[in-house]
């Protein structure tokens, strides 16, 4: 069992950065693939970015390849999301998930544990 909980959401400015954090419980952290997701008001929850297992393997939507930077720390049970250069598109709830063992990382149902979620909001 996996607790995840998100923090570092809020309102900024078009342009401006946030780091999100999702901090584990548990000390099997470093057996999950992680992965950061965001839900827009009236729209499904989309994918946003992935981290393998030891922090060697990457992937990021489209959308926001350039500007976020997903990392690990499994020393702190902690993955980040550095976003960068936010647009008032990039509003939503942002939530982290983990899977043991997902074959697809951007597929939403490929991942065992989710956490409540935080707010960004852009304002422009």
């Amino acid at each position: 069992q996996v607790q995840l909980v998100e923090s570092g959401g809020g309102l900024v400015q078009a342009g401006g950065s946030l780091r999100l954090s999702c901090a584990a419980s548990g000390r099997t952290f470093s057996m999950y693939r992680m992965g950061w997701f965001r839900q827009a008001p009236g729209k499904g929850r989309e994918f946003v970015a992935a981290i393998s297992r030891t922090g060697a393997n990457t992937k990021y939507a489209d959308s926001v390849k350039g500007r976020f930077t997903i990392s690990r720390d499994n020393a702190k049970n902690t993955v980040y999301l550095q976003m960068n250069s936010l647009t008032p598109e990039d509003t939503a709830v942002y939530y982290c998930a983990a899977s043991y063992s997902i074959v697809d990382s951007t597929s939403i149902t490929g991942y065992d544990y989710w956490g409540q979620g935080t707010q960004v909001t852009v304002s422009s």
